[in-house]
């Protein structure tokens, strides 16, 4: 029986750990280790934020849906794992494996601007949800006196969509609470043109994304590297000071340190067509973990995101890869990775779309309406609907 460990329980450790054993059954002994029992439905955290969702409405128990399956659940972080000798280090064991699924997600780097760090606590982030929950309490004491938002990126982020998401909900919950005019709304980022997203912009999305802004009266910030967070001020390199009441920005990422020596300089690793490691062939990466260049240089650096679509798409091919090295059959092509995207503007969203998600693509596209808000809410029903049943092999 092949051993298989999966480092991560969310989108894709999840999804690869139900592929698996719904492809090997007693074939393998599938092992997740995740440093909490809950998976969380990451791209409601802006919901969370402005209190549209609550905890519960977005997580389910990995234990009971695991269970059902016959997977494994440690409940600790992973310290480290000696690639040499097929073992991950937790702080109480060390955990044998045949193959391995590294599904971490990012480390969030707050240590590489001044005064973005939790301990601060004047800079606000929703990328978890403990993050996420803080800052809905940061945006009920901002009702009661408000002032100035400042949203955005910080050099090197890879991850956009959560900023322009919370820029535009604030916008739209301010309008209806018949108050936006007492906030001016900043938006600062690394991207080189609003739109860019960090995949070189997605067919018109330059063009809708800047009449966007204009319309919702944000100023926006292009090209911009954070100096320094105060508590009453960003200030970006280039000498400008942004005053805030509430601040909301998305930090860069690194590879957790746990895996970040299989991976580049900054701690991601690199896999081929198929996921697997360049190097250590029983491993695989999948999601955040995974080495992607950016599509081009730009002025401040930008990182290529890696969306919960893309994380499942990886997971599903490392899998398949996996199940042909244990039962002999042929692996995977190893096509492109796509992506499609719904993207919350507060009173609609938008849909894009890439094919493959880096330029030159067979199809670029991003489009608005309701509609798509629509789609946003339905597929966050669906796809907790298919994790608590364990039936990753539905679309």
């Amino acid at each position: 029986m092949a051993k298989i460990v999966i480092i991560g329980g969310s989108f894709g450790g999840l999804t690869a750990a139900f592929e698996l054993k719904r492809h090997l059954g007693k074939k393998a002994d599938v092992t997740v280790v995740c440093d909490t029992d809950r998976f969380i439905f990451i791209p409601s955290l802006p919901w969370v934020s402005m209190g549209w969702r609550k905890a519960k409405d977005i997580t389910l128990s990995l234990r009971e849906i695991l269970l059902l399956k016959d997977i494994n659940l440690i409940t600790e972080a992973a310290a480290g794992v000696d690639a040499d000798s097929s073992k991950v280090v937790t702080k109480t064991q060390e955990i044998p494996y045949d193959y391995l699924v590294v599904a971490t997600g990012p480390h969030l780097c707050f240590e590489e601007v001044p005064g973005f760090s939790r301990e601060k606590g004047f800079i606000e982030c929703i990328f978890t949800l403990e993050q996420a929950e803080r800052a809905h309490q940061a945006w009920n004491r901002f009702l009661e006196d408000p002032g100035n938002v400042v949203v955005g990126s910080v050099q090197g982020v890879s991850c956009f969509g959560p900023p322009y998401e919370y820029a535009f909900e604030i916008d739209a919950e301010l309008r209806r609470r018949k108050i936006r005019h007492k906030v001016p709304i900043s938006f600062v980022t690394s991207e080189p043109y609003i739109g860019h997203f960090g995949v070189g912009g997605l067919g018109k999305s330059k063009r809708i994304m800047e009449d966007e802004f204009a319309e919702r009266d944000i100023k926006v910030f292009v090209n911009q590297a954070v100096e320094e967070f105060t508590p009453e001020d960003v200030r970006l390199k280039d000498g400008t000071k942004l005053p805030f009441k509430l601040g909301m920005f998305a930090p860069a990422m690194k590879g957790v340190p746990a895996v970040a020596h299989l991976g580049n300089p900054r701690g991601f690793i690199p896999v081929d067509k198929n996921y697997r490691h360049t190097r250590y062939k029983n491993i695989f990466a999948v999601g955040v973990a995974v080495a992607i260049a950016p599509p081009e240089p730009t002025p401040v650096p930008t990182g290529v995101p890696k969306t919960g679509y893309m994380t499942v798409k990886m997971a599903k091919t490392s899998s398949v890869s996996i199940v042909s090295d244990i039962t002999g059959g042929v692996p995977p092509e190893g096509i492109p990775i796509d992506v499609l995207c719904l993207m919350d503007m507060g009173n609609t969203a938008a849909y894009m779309k890439a094919k493959p998600v880096l330029p030159p693509r067979q199809e670029s596209e991003l489009k608005s309406g309701i509609v798509y808000k629509w789609m946003k809410i339905g597929f966050e029903k669906y796809f907790l609907w298919k994790m608590r049943r364990g039936l990753s092999g539905l679309p």
